[in-house]
């Protein structure tokens, strides 16, 4: 007999935290800062935001952006700015900030610039490097 009920949800739910771990580590991999202490932060986050899915569990949609900040929040209470924008030559060194703050297709965009700078996960992918 096929279960509609919350282990459905569930399955959604760790397939959403599964994806947006992998884009965030992506990321942190492309600029060099996925070292232990780091990798700590992204599953501390990923932790939280299970119990905020199955909480609300139509928000899985948006886990990954929300994963994202949360890991550049705690970036910069331990070590500084995450993403920095590849964007800016000059002045000071900024982040890139994750929009939608709370929905789907979460891109990392320079507010300075007002330009997305690639979504969640594809940091990599840009010419140069994505951080000091």
């Amino acid at each position: 007999m096929a279960h509609n009920g919350p282990v459905g949800n569930v399955s959604g739910i760790e397939q959403a935290l599964h994806a947006a771990r992998a884009l965030v580590m992506a990321d942190l991999v492309a600029g060099d800062v996925a070292d232990a202490d780091v990798v700590s932060l992204v599953e501390d986050a990923v932790t939280h935001r299970r119990w905020w899915a199955e909480q609300w569990p139509e928000g899985a949609a948006y886990v990954t952006g929300l994963v994202a900040q949360d890991v550049q929040d705690a970036l910069l209470e331990r070590y500084g700015r995450w993403p920095l924008c590849p964007v800016c030559g000059s002045g000071d060194p900024h982040a890139l900030d994750v929009e939608p703050e709370l929905g789907t297709d979460p891109h990392w965009v320079c507010g300075k610039a007002g330009v997305a700078v690639a979504p969640v996960g594809s940091l990599g992918r840009l010419p140069g490097p994505a951080a000091p």
